[in-house]
């Protein structure tokens, strides 16, 4: 099955019926809230919320523009945005890793024959945020992963403040990163994401 099959799963959510006119006549708007994958053409929307996201906390970005354009290209179908109204608020991006911890080069490669699925970067806009929504966002990520063959695990590191959090995703602690960013240090983590039956059952997989 190929990455593709997945995506009924990412069919748009529809939270609030379309509005009507005065006269009762539908008219077309966007969907209220969709999932899908995102497109190179996405790219200077996802560093806008990443570099506001980020910069301020750590001085640095997990991923530059060009990075992001690099695996948008070549693994869009690891990435998940989450759109309002036509409009990016919440994604991941993700790429196929080959072994069993993160390294130096995991940062800047995708491997297609990896059975890893390396999280490289989960962010949402300024606006949106205390509102569950990257817990939510990290859920569907992970329900979509089980609809593909090819993933055993998904794989992440983060700093220690972010643990908690990983942590209620359903992430276990793997121990420190061996992965350094100028003075910055990282706890890796992995989840495992093969073997559900459920939802290749009730996911459109």
């Amino acid at each position: 099955m190929s990455a593709l099959s997945a995506l009924p799963f990412l069919k748009p959510v529809h939270l609030r019926s379309p509005r009507s006119s005065p006269g009762g006549q539908r008219r077309h708007t966007l969907p209220a809230s969709e999932f899908r994958c995102l497109s190179p053409e996405d790219a200077i929307s996802v560093f806008e919320i990443e570099r506001e996201a980020f910069i301020s906390v750590s001085g640095d970005c997990p991923l530059h523009l060009d990075e992001i354009r690099h695996f948008l290209n070549l693994c869009p179908e690891l990435s998940l945005g989450w759109f309002e109204e036509g409009r990016l608020v919440a994604f991941i991006i993700g790429s196929l890793w080959d072994q069993d911890r993160l390294s130096q080069a995991a940062l800047a490669l995708h491997k297609p024959r990896g059975t890893a699925v390396h999280i490289h970067v989960l962010a949402v806009h300024r606006t949106f945020r205390q509102q569950g929504k990257g817990s939510i966002l990290m859920w569907r990520y992970l329900q979509y992963l089980r609809c593909l063959p090819f993933a055993r695990r998904a794989l992440l590191m983060c700093e220690d403040f972010l643990v908690p959090f990983y942590q209620k995703c359903g992430f276990k602690v793997l121990g420190p990163c061996e992965v350094t960013v100028g003075e910055l240090a990282f706890i890796e983590m992995q989840h495992p994401v093969q073997g559900h039956a459920f939802m290749r059952r009730n996911s459109g997989c």
